[in-house]
């Protein structure tokens, strides 16, 4: 499928020399005499990398053979992370590189979002909130309150968050998968 830079909108994916991008910003831009052109913003979704380009408003850009796919995370195998599609119950291996960050707070049996470009996963998307338990932190004591400041907490994902002083080793918290903030206390361990 083709699409021209006038069908631009944000996070539509598009291909630029074999490398799918998604659209961060966009701007029409109307020259004197000549034709429009526009000028984008683009995230790389295999490198992260952003970068800039002005395109023709009637030029020709091809969309990726893109795909986001419902899977579930099973287990970690080494150096890669095992998958399981929820429809079909095959399995693929993603390379750690490829998950990045997201494994920190990756349980398993959780449902994901894996990206496939060219039918090769490039990346995994959590749930935007996920509750896990702290297995280790400082105790909290009588009298600290929300507002007090913060210790870092360690999950039973391995992942380490900033959480309130009076949270203890076994309480459930929600954390923001997005950024890996501290959301709320789910439930305590007492």
């Amino acid at each position: 499928m083709v699409v021209t830079p006038n069908q631009f909108k944000k996070g539509l994916k598009i291909e630029i020399d074999g490398e799918p991008y998604s659209v961060v910003e966009y701007l029409h831009i109307k020259m004197g005499r000549g034709g429009a052109n526009v000028s984008t913003k683009m995230k790389s979704l295999i490198s992260g990398k952003v970068i800039e380009r002005t395109f023709k408003s009637d030029e020709k850009i091809k969309q990726p053979d893109f795909e986001d796919k419902d899977m579930q995370y099973l287990y970690r195998d080494g150096d890669s992370y095992v998958f399981m599609d929820n429809e079909t119950y095959d399995q693929i291996y993603i390379p750690a590189e490829d998950v990045g960050g997201m494994a920190d707070f990756m349980q398993e049996n959780i449902n994901v979002n894996v990206q496939l470009f060219n039918q090769k996963p490039i990346g995994v998307e959590l749930p935007n909130f996920v509750e896990l338990e702290i297995t280790q932190t400082d105790p909290g004591f009588k009298g600290d309150t929300v507002s007090g400041g913060s210790k870092p907490a360690t999950v039973s994902t391995g992942g380490t968050v900033n959480v309130p002083l009076f949270l203890n080793e076994g309480d459930v918290i929600k954390i923001d998968t997005r950024d890996g903030s501290y959301m709320e206390r789910v439930r305590s361990a007492k």
